[in-house]
């Protein structure tokens, strides 16, 4: 997903850039924006649940030790889950910025 991302981005950003935008192009964004949403919105809801899942662990590392490997597993795993949502977080907030470029192009090009 991370490259995708990257990639559909780099792409909108050469379109900007050219400033030969249509509006079936601005839609197409649109529709890619829902996606990117959907998927940010279930990367939350797994970094929720694993943070859950490693309160939990340190709830009952407390009564056995040996539940502290099962607690290290789950939090680098949750670190990686929280460093990729970011990621999409980021991202997908790029491309409402691209979105309202895109729309300003429309307005110049309409002129």
């Amino acid at each position: 997903m991370r490259k995708y991302l990257e990639d559909y981005t780099k792409e909108i950003d050469d379109l900007i850039k050219s400033k030969k935008i249509t509006q079936k192009e601005i839609d197409d964004h649109l529709i890619k924006i829902k996606f990117f949403q959907h998927e940010r919105l279930i990367h939350l809801l797994v970094t929720l649940a694993y943070g859950i899942f490693v309160f939990m662990s340190v709830i009952i590392s407390l009564k056995i030790n040996l539940f502290l490997i099962i607690l290290y597993l789950a939090l680098i795993i949750l670190l990686f889950y929280v460093r990729h949502y970011f990621f999409l977080e980021n991202h997908v907030q790029y491309l409402y910025k691209q979105y309202d470029k895109m729309k300003n192009i429309i307005k110049e090009n309409a002129k």
